[in-house]
């Protein structure tokens, strides 16, 4: 079983904010007339080429996503080679993208939850380019709506992020970061 997470914060004053691109993505999918409500998540479970997937919006807002993955980690019993987490990431130029594993937060608070959960680094993460403006705060900036020119960037690449997230399933991460870095 694969574990795909999406990381955001839940209500509408956060949609389409950068911090929620990973929300944004699992969107695209439109999995929404099969989500169930638990494990303090959005979860779709779907079949792809034989394999079971965990598509999960965590609902536990950012800082708390560690909570909600280690519960669905624990009850299925998903192995850390099979999660990938999708997270904004300010350190990247927006229209970029770089797939790591076993890595350290750079400062993402949704992702140190995580590791903090897990007790590991030892799992794979789609980082998503939003860049940052030094003149404005953090907290503000990743909170702060898409510009038009942005959100039809991320609209335009939200295939390539499927095809990215499609091959980390049937194909797995090694043969994902090869071809796709």
């Amino acid at each position: 079983m694969k574990l795909v997470v999406g990381l955001g914060n839940p209500g509408k004053e956060y949609e389409n904010t950068r911090h929620n691109v990973g929300f944004m993505v699992l969107d695209s999918f439109d999995f929404s007339y099969t989500l169930e409500k638990k494990f303090q998540a959005f979860i779709s479970k779907q079949k792809i080429h034989d394999e079971e997937v965990l598509f999960v919006k965590p609902i536990t807002f950012m800082n708390l996503s560690g909570i909600a993955v280690q519960k669905i980690v624990k009850y299925y019993k998903i192995s850390l080679e099979d999660i990938l987490i999708i997270q904004d990431d300010m350190d990247l130029k927006m229209g970029t993208y770089k797939l790591k594993m076993n890595s350290s937060s750079g400062g993402h608070n949704g992702i140190k939850s995580i590791i903090s959960s897990l007790q590991s680094e030892n799992f794979c993460r789609l980082k998503i380019g939003i860049g940052h403006d030094y003149d404005i705060s953090t907290v503000d900036y990743v909170l702060g709506k898409f510009s038009k020119k942005d959100q039809q960037f991320l609209e335009e690449h939200y295939l390539l992020f499927q095809e990215i997230i499609l091959s980390f399933i049937e194909e797995g991460v090694q043969k994902t970061m090869n071809q796709y870095n």
